[in-house]
This record gives structure tokens, C-alpha cells and sequence, in this order.
């Protein structure tokens, strides 16, 4: 079956690019130029992976971004207005996966995108290896890795895949420092990670919030300087 890809961005010419190359993957394409005709979309497809503009007109891509969240946790990719910092943090923060500026290569748009489905089949269909237990846990913290339920002094918490696989990877690796370089090359498979890149930052900063904690106590997730975070 051929993943379902959402595109949503009210620049005719943008979109229709994104679906002729991502159609050339053989991805069944819904593509949109409003977020009211893409959330009736979304209520009705089970989709894979979303791809939204923030300057939508009727909705913007934060708030619909944020109307995914509510109840779904399919991949989604904001395109963001170049070198606008602000708006990068803020859809990592709201739930987005991952970002691309504009003006953006398609081909570079196509690996971003084989990237998140890669990470959100292996979300919801790992398979465990014999060696590792499917049950992570650290001072209650649960995290299993079968049925990807989290649980923090036995109450659940709901992350987005990419965040479960930010714990997992710790959570697996307990004791030992990870880099954020070392968090990004696992999860997305890919090599456009650089020192500016931030998009792991804000993926810890949302878990710490979900966890009730902050940087300064971090009971769970630590960072260490200059190296990278652990946890235990």
C-alpha cells in the first residue's frame, strides 16, 4: 500500500511541485491550498505524513499543526519562510517533526519526507530484537517499545513519535552520554544535521515539559554540556 502524504500550502506552484515529485515516489498525494479543505481530508484518510505551510490564509499551519496533535501522531513537516528561527521553534514545539525552508530543493524535500516515514513505521511497527526487552524503564519511567505507551509514576503521557524515539534511544543507551548529532543520525537516517540545527533541543525541551521538569531539574533527562544527554 502506497503511503498517504498530505500537502498543504496555498502557493499553487509550490504544491503542485511537491506532488509531481512526490508522486514520482509513488506516494498516493491529497494535496490542498487551505487548511479548511485539508482538515476534512484528515478526518477521513488515514494518512502517513503531513507536509504543511505556515502562511495558510483561512487556518495557519501552527494552528493546524496543533489540531493534528489533538489526535493524531502521523509525521509532519512544517515549510517554514527562510532563515525564520522563531517559526522553526515554534512548529518543533507545537508537534512538528521535522522543517524546511523555503526556497527549498525538491529532492532535498523528498529525503526529509523518507526520512519521517521511515522513523514513524518503525514507531508504530518495531519489531524487538531478542537481546532488548520491550519494557524501558528508569526510576518511573516506563517506555514500552511494543506497544509505544509511556508512563511516568504510572500515569501516561503522549508523545509524538519523534519524541518516543528520543526517549527510547536514551533509555536503551541508560548511563551513557548521546549527542545530539549521534540522537538525529538515528532517528531521521539522514545527513543534514549541523551544529546550528536545533531541532533536538526542542524535542528534549517539549519531553522535559510533558515530564513535569525543566533544564535546571532535570530529574530525567540531562544535559551534559558541551557532549550531549543522558538519562540515569
Amino acid at each position: 500500500m502506497n503511503d498517504k502524504i498530505l500537502v498543504v500550502d496555498d502557493e499553487h506552484d509550490i504544491a503542485d511541485l511537491i506532488e509531481v515529485y512526490l508522486k514520482n515516489e509513488n506516494y498516493a498525494v491529497y494535496k490542498f491550498y487551505s487548511a479548511k479543505d485539508a482538515l476534512a481530508c484528515i478526518e477521513t484518510k488515514e494518512l502517513d505524513l503531513a507536509i504543511l505551510d505556515i502562511m495558510i490564509p483561512d487556518i495557519n499551519g501552527f494552528s493546524l499543526c496543533q489540531k493534528i496533535r489533538e489526535q493524531y501522531t502521523f509525521s509532519v513537516i512544517m515549510l517554514t519562510a527562510k532563515d525564520e528561527e522563531t517559526d522553526k521553534i515554534t512548529g518543533l514545539t507545537l508537534g512538528a517533526d521535522d522543517y524546511i525552508t523555503k526556497p527549498f530543493r525538491p529532492l532535498e524535500l523528498v529525503a526529509r519526507v523518507k526520512a519521517q516515514l521511515r522513523r514513524y513505521k518503525k514507531y508504530n511497527f518495531f519489531k524487538e530484537e531478542a537481546e532488548i526487552s520491550p519494557v524501558l524503564s528508569y526510576s518511573g519511567l516506563e517506555v514500552n517499545t511494543k506497544t509505544h505507551d509511556c508512563l511516568l509514576n504510572e500515569k501516561s503521557i503522549s508523545l509524538t513519535p519523534t519524541e518516543f524515539s528520543i526517549l527510547r534511544i536514551l533509555l536503551e543507551r541508560k548511563g551513557t552520554v548521546v549527542s545530539a548529532e549521534e540522537l538525529f543520525h538515528e532517528i531521521w537516517q539522514d545527513e543534514y544535521y549541523s551544529k546550528s540545527n536545533n531541532t533536538i533541543t526542542v524535542h528534549i525541551r517539549h519531553l522535559r515539559e510533558k515530564m513535569g521538569h525543566t533544564v535546571d531539574e532535570p530529574k530525567y533527562i540531562k544535559t551534559i554540556w558541551g557532549v550531549g544527554y543522558k538519562i540515569g
